[in-house]
Parts: C-alpha cells; sequence; structure tokens
C-alpha cells in the first residue's frame, strides 16, 4: 500500500498550486508578509485541447504535461514545488469514530483497518491517508477521523504529469477540500470579504466544462453534495449547433469573445436560463431529502461561473443570495500578476488558491 504524501500537512517550503480540470491547467502562486497580508504573486492558466479524451490516456498525458510546461514558462515562477489534487469522483471520503487513546502506531493500524470496509478494492491498489479531526463532539474520549483513499494509478498519474514538467509534487489535495479553503480565507478576520454565519448554510457549486458540482456545508460538515453533467461544454455545443462551426472552433471564440453581435440573446440567454433551473432543482432535492428547508448563500466558482447573468439568474430561480467568488479579494497584486486576469477569471482559480494555501495551512 502507498501512503499519500500527507493530504493534510502544511508544507513550509515555497510551492505553488496547480489545478488540472477538464478544460485547462491553471497555476497560483501566493506569498504573506510578516503581519498577515496576502499578495497574489502570480495567476496563469493554458487550455487543453484534448479536454474530452479520457483521463489515462497517452494522449491526455502529453496533452497536459505540455500545457503545463507551457504555464510554467509563462507565469515565471521559479517554485518547483506544487501541490496538486484529484477530483472528488477519484477519492473515496469516510468520516470514522476511533478511541482518542490510541497511539500513533495503533492509530495506523486501525485506520487501515476501517478503510477495507468502505474501500471496494484491495488495498494493495490503494494510496491511503487520513487526518485526525479533533474530538468527536458525539463520542466522548474519541476522536474523529477522515479517511481518504484513492487508486494508485490516479495518484501516480498526476504525479508523473507534474515531474515530467520539471516539478516535484509535495501535497496531494481533492479538489473540493482545496476550494473550501480557499473560502475559509475569505471568512477570516476582521477583512473578510465573506461573511458566512455559524449557523448558515452555504451552497458551493463549481461550474465547470464538464458539469457542476454542488455541496451544501454548514462550517465544515458536508450536509449534501452532487454532481450534474451540464456546464461549459453543453454552451460550446450549443454555440456549435447555432453557428454550424466545429466544437474547436466554437470553443475558442467562445474563450476570445468573437461570437456574433446575437450570441446573448439567442444562445448565452437561454443556457443560463436552463442551467440556473438545473441548480435550483438539485438544491429543491436536498430540501426534500434532508430535515432542511433552506441555505442562506449561493457562492459560485469555476470557469463558466462568470457567465452572464448566471448569478442572477440563479439568485432568481432560488431567492437565495447568490454570489460569483474571487479567491483573491483583500489580496495585493504583485508584479506578475494581471489586475485584468485577476478581475476577468477570478473564479476559475478557487481551486487553484486553495492548493496554493497548502503552503501556509496545515
Amino acid at each position: 500500500m502507498v501512503s499519500l504524501n500527507t493530504i493534510f500537512k502544511r508544507q513550509p517550503e515555497p510551492l505553488i498550486g496547480v489545478d488540472i480540470s477538464a478544460t485547462a491547467v491553471k497555476l497560483v502562486e501566493l506569498s504573506r508578509d510578516a503581519r498577515g497580508g496576502w499578495t497574489l504573486e502570480r495567476c496563469a492558466m493554458e487550455p487543453l485541447t484534448a479536454a474530452y479524451q479520457e483521463e489515462g490516456s497517452m494522449s491526455y498525458f502529453d496533452d497536459v504535461t505540455g500545457a503545463l510546461r507551457r504555464l510554467l514558462k509563462k507565469s515565471g515562477t521559479r517554485a518547483k514545488q506544487v501541490a496538486l489534487s484529484l477530483p472528488p469522483s477519484a477519492v473515496i471520503t469516510k468520516k470514522v469514530v476511533l478511541p482518542g487513546t490510541l497511539t500513533d502506531q495503533e492509530l495506523e493500524i486501525q485506520v487501515e483497518s476501517e478503510a477495507s470496509q468502505y474501500i471496494p478494492f484491495s488495498l494493495d491498489e490503494v494510496s491511503l491517508d487520513f487526518a485526525v479531526m479533533g474530538p468527536s463532539p458525539k463520542s466522548p474520549g474519541d476522536m474523529d477521523v477522515l479517511l481518504a483513499a484513492t487508486r494508485t494509478e490516479k495518484l501516480q498519474e498526476r504525479i508523473e504529469i507534474a515531474e515530467a514538467a520539471g516539478l516535484k509534487p509535495v501535497v496531494m489535495d481533492i479538489d473540493t477540500y482545496a476550494a473550501r479553503l480557499a473560502v475559509e480565507r475569505l471568512q477570516e478576520g476582521p477583512q473578510a470579504v465573506l461573511h458566512v454565519g455559524e449557523a448558515d448554510l452555504l451552497a458551493l457549486v463549481k461550474v465547470g466544462g464538464r458539469g457542476y458540482t454542488m455541496q451544501v456545508l454548514r462550517g465544515e460538515e458536508v450536509l449534501y453534495d452532487t454532481e450534474q453533467s451540464l456546464g461549459g461544454a453543453q454552451l460550446t455545443q450549443s454555440i456549435a449547433r447555432h453557428y454550424s462551426m466545429t466544437e474547436d472552433e466554437a470553443e475558442k471564440k467562445k474563450r476570445a469573445a468573437e461570437l456574433p453581435a446575437d450570441y446573448a440573446a439567442e444562445v448565452l440567454l437561454p443556457f443560463v436560463k436552463s442551467l440556473a433551473q438545473d441548480i435550483a432543482r438539485a438544491l429543491q432535492f436536498f430540501f426534500t431529502s434532508t430535515p432542511y428547508h433552506s441555505v442562506q448563500h449561493i457562492l459560485l466558482f469555476g470557469g463558466s461561473a462568470g457567465l452572464e447573468g448566471l448569478a442572477s439568474a440563479i439568485q432568481e430561480s432560488t431567492n437565495v443570495s447568490t454570489k460569483v467568488l474571487n479567491p483573491f479579494e483583500g489580496m495585493e497584486l504583485g508584479p506578475n500578476a494581471s489586475k485584468s486576469r485577476v478581475r476577468r477569471d477570478g473564479a476559475a482559480y478557487l481551486t487553484a488558491c486553495g492548493l496554493a494555501l497548502r503552503r501556509f495551512y496545515q
């Protein structure tokens, strides 16, 4: 059994966060001054040309490695250590309650025993890690422990991509955990730019290329988790059909904002309304399948979160305050950070920002 290189441990050396999504590779590098202030040193993105090819294929590996090399050159970073992440679909997580008196060695043995009950394949094929969350509020004398397990081949693919680009992986996280860490930073201290009450429920919605994911959170507790296949790729397909283009051409014109004048009314608006209604239905399913009947915040991120009119359409469909997250709010911009990129594409960098934060947080 191979161990993940501690998902949750702080890495004190400088490192960059690299988020490999379905359609692009994104990089973030942060620094922090002696007073605790944050600086965005650099952020950059490189699209994937083979975005919809199967992970694990040679063409996928070559495309992602090439994009990462171009991204490192474009960004100008000198950092070699990198924090990476895996999608939630590739990782099994489970919170278990264990005796608080276990020694470190006993804890490792018990964790492996617990993991064998929840993992549907041999532990020899698995990379396993765990983090002690603290005393169990429901079981005095015990502790809550979070297990995380993934197929070693999935982990190894990410590692090999980074190494082929000349990087040294030191953290392997989970996309959703990295995104939530970036959200937590936005709620820090008296200068917080995001205000969520202790009892508030928030829906964290990632709108990406292959679809959207939604997590309903109360503090650090995940109350609901769903994934739907409606996202930026469907908008690209709609553009291609409407204007008789190839999907590659439609994607390029969409990214470059070079579509015809009637695009907003004829293609974008119907898509945005459909996506907003789908997100509203997913939220309604949460209400009907749990004891909860409301959420106080909907927070959007991802490459398609900033689509014109999406936040307002979701707010209209759900009657819930909806905000597009920019993980760099409250940060100073370093000389290599583009103000226009931060303003235009900030929501796409939430996961990469959370990965870069692993330098400073456990």
